[in-house]
């Protein structure tokens, strides 16, 4: 499958965009054996471009026998990305797309979208801002927003953590700010969430926030927001839900801390 959107087809021959893009020139952001991402400038635009030059068989059956679903191009982008647009969840806009060859360690695939300008992960904004409690509540709700839509449509991200959320820079002061959904190479897609994976990818948002200046009210709202229910049901219907949540994200967390954050230890007192 080739594809190119109209505001590149100027630059890129869609029967020969794998070739094309293999070869471009820009700032490399990840250079690795079998994947490339760079971002490059393309008449008045910026865009990110990831080349897939095929796994080869060890890592398919590396993965196979760690029971993971390995990554064999560009494909799980294209979909989520795509599937993401349906469902009005903000993410990056793919405007190009390749995949070339039946044989899954050697296939050649790429993906393009546009870059996101002016904008933010979330993991550098706490870092390097001090959030008030009113934004604080407001990228709560987007966060838990964004993460129920996108479960209860069958999506799982498997890299989800609040690096992996851009935040518009022009809307942190808006009622409902914008969260950019990215890096979704490893995302995957069904007619229903299984919980395992509801569980692996809130584990991973919620461990990814420990040191960002939350506390146990904000995961609590979370919850609550998630749930779509008030607390004391969610809390009542799913305990061992999100007890598997938590046991989850202090166990990622615990890889390489010595310790847990006091706030984190209290949440047992509530469980």
């Amino acid at each position: 499958m080739h594809y190119v959107n109209e505001d590149l087809r100027a630059v890129f021959d869609a029967n020969h965009l794998f070739d094309q893009v293999a070869l471009i020139e820009g700032e490399v952001y990840r250079e690795l054996e079998a994947r490339r991402t760079v971002r490059f400038q393309a008449g008045n635009r910026a865009y990110f471009a990831k080349v897939h030059f095929g796994v080869g068989w060890w890592e398919i059956f590396k993965n196979l026998f760690q029971l993971r679903l390995p990554i064999v191009g560009a494909t799980n982008e294209w979909l989520a990305l795509s599937r993401l647009a349906e469902l009005d969840i903000a993410t990056v806009k793919p405007v190009a797309f390749a995949s070339e060859g039946w044989n899954p360690a050697r296939r050649h695939s790429c993906i393009i979208t546009e870059a996101l300008e002016n904008t933010s992960s979330l993991e550098d904004l706490v870092a390097n801002t001090t959030i008030e409690p009113t934004l604080r509540r407001r990228l709560i709700r987007r966060l838990a927003d964004v993460s129920r839509r996108m479960h209860d449509n069958g999506i799982n991200h498997r890299d989800f953590y609040i690096c992996h959320f851009l935040i518009d820079l022009d809307t942190l002061h808006e009622p409902e700010p914008t969260l950019y959904l990215i890096d979704l190479h490893r995302a995957q897609i069904r007619a229903r969430t299984p919980e395992r994976w509801l569980v692996k990818d809130l584990g991973g948002l919620f461990f990814s926030a420990f040191d960002a200046g939350i506390g146990r009210k904000d995961v609590f709202r979370f919850i609550k927001l998630y749930a779509n229910k008030p607390l004391r049901q969610a809390l009542h219907d799913d305990r061992a839900f999100w007890r598997k949540v938590l046991h989850r994200a202090r166990s990622l967390y615990l890889q390489d801390q010595r310790s847990l954050p006091a706030w984190v230890e209290a949440l047992d007192d509530h469980g």
